[in-house]
């Protein structure tokens, strides 16, 4: 078996993802919050997630040009500062145009965490990148596990949710300070991204559809399901965003597991596998109206929902005939797309026929990711062939 070998660059790599992580999974139990206090219907708390997908659509049109100008390590602390600024907007104001425009911020500088963090790991690790991008996004999963559960308890404290999302501010100071004495990396290997002339291709875009659906079933599930607790549990308001950890840490493990199996096991074996997962989980959270059984059904459904980004996002770069930079930043695109088109939907459904009935979209968007893998399926057998 291939090993992947972690460095102290490594390490401040996945802690980088994961301060977005901890933003990213806490930011929807703290909508749901947000819309109570507020008195936003189900689609104005939707256009929130549509900032978000405007936020990362910029980054994904500008990021492969800086990353080339300015380096991918520069990069990344310019979205975390970004990030940093949109949550001291988000936390700051009431009006929705405010709120609309903080998370904007928040997407914006973080996708390029998103983005830059992967081709700098692809880079890395070569042929084991792949597993090194799924390991790093398990620990954001890790660290986001923790931010639904810190959201209900500040909640529950009398506290509000936005001392929970502001705790990101001193983390990125902290990993500012771990960042000068990180082992340096040579410029050209990770800060030179480089520009291939050329049009990417039609088995490319394949890959490209199943990672869209499999983001936005990720995001439909982390910025509704608490309010689907809430609605078809006896789990009280901080229970039910408390209760979105179940997702963030189902996300955890499967991606800890993954990253595993990512070196050993063909890429589209385990992204099917995934798509099961996911489907059984989701049916036990979509029938059940015990707080018990849905909240199992939510961790099952993280356990599938895990590796859908970082494999997807491997079986992408793989077809983009020497272009990660290029293939990454569609790839962002498309996750703009998947996660602000996906979760608005569902919102104005919820608003026109019950947030149960339309929950209904994720399923739809588990077969359209399985019918893109099988119409185009991997180049190569055998992950630690994929090339970074």
């Amino acid at each position: 078996m291939t090993q992947l070998v972690r460095d102290r660059r490594t390490w401040l790599t996945y802690s980088q993802l994961g301060v977005y992580g901890y933003f990213l999974y806490g930011f929807g139990p703290a909508l749901t919050v947000l819309r109570d206090d507020e008195g936003f219907s189900r689609t104005i708390a939707g256009l929130h997630g549509t900032a978000l997908a405007v936020g990362a659509l910029l980054s994904a049109l500008c990021v492969a040009p800086l990353a080339t100008r300015f380096g991918r390590t520069a990069m990344i602390w310019a979205g975390l500062v970004t990030t940093c600024t949109g949550i001291v907007v988000l936390t700051a104001f009431t009006a929705v145009p405010l709120t609309l425009f903080g998370a904007l911020l928040c997407s914006f500088g973080g996708s390029f965490v998103v983005t830059c963090t992967s081709t700098v790991l692809s880079a890395l690790h070569d042929e084991t990148g792949p597993a090194a991008i799924t390991e790093a996004n398990a620990v954001a999963a890790s660290v986001g596990a923790g931010a639904p559960l810190v959201v209900g308890l500040s909640v529950a404290a009398g506290l509000g949710w936005r001392p929970a999302l502001l705790l990101v501010l001193p983390i990125v100071g902290a990993l500012a300070v771990f960042g000068r004495s990180a082992v340096a990396v040579p410029r050209p290997a990770v800060a030179e991204a480089g520009v291939r002339p050329g049009r990417l291709s039609r088995r490319y875009w394949i890959a490209w559809s199943v990672v869209t659906a499999g983001i936005a079933v990720e995001f439909c599930l982390a910025l509704w399901a608490a309010d689907m607790l809430d609605d078809r549990t006896d789990l009280s308001q901080a229970g039910a965003a408390g209760s979105v950890t179940a997702l963030v840490a189902g996300m955890a493990i499967g991606r800890i597991v993954g990253g595993r199996l990512a070196l050993r096991l063909p890429v589209d074996r385990l992204l099917y596998g995934a798509i099961v997962v996911n489907a059984v989980g989701f049916a036990l959270f979509w029938t059940s109206t015990s707080a018990v059984p849905a909240v199992a059904g939510l961790l099952v459904c993280g356990l599938g929902v895990s590796l859908y980004f970082p494999l997807g996002l491997s079986r992408a770069i793989a077809v983009s005939d020497g272009r990660p930079d290029q293939a990454t930043a569609r790839v962002g695109l498309g996750a703009a797309f998947a996660s602000g088109v996906g979760p608005f939907v569902l919102g104005a459904l919820a608003d026109a026929a019950g947030i149960h009935a339309a929950m209904l979209v994720v399923p739809v968007l588990l077969v359209i990711a399985a019918v893109g893998i099988r119409v185009a399926p991997a180049l190569r057998h055998g992950p630690e062939r994929l090339p970074a």
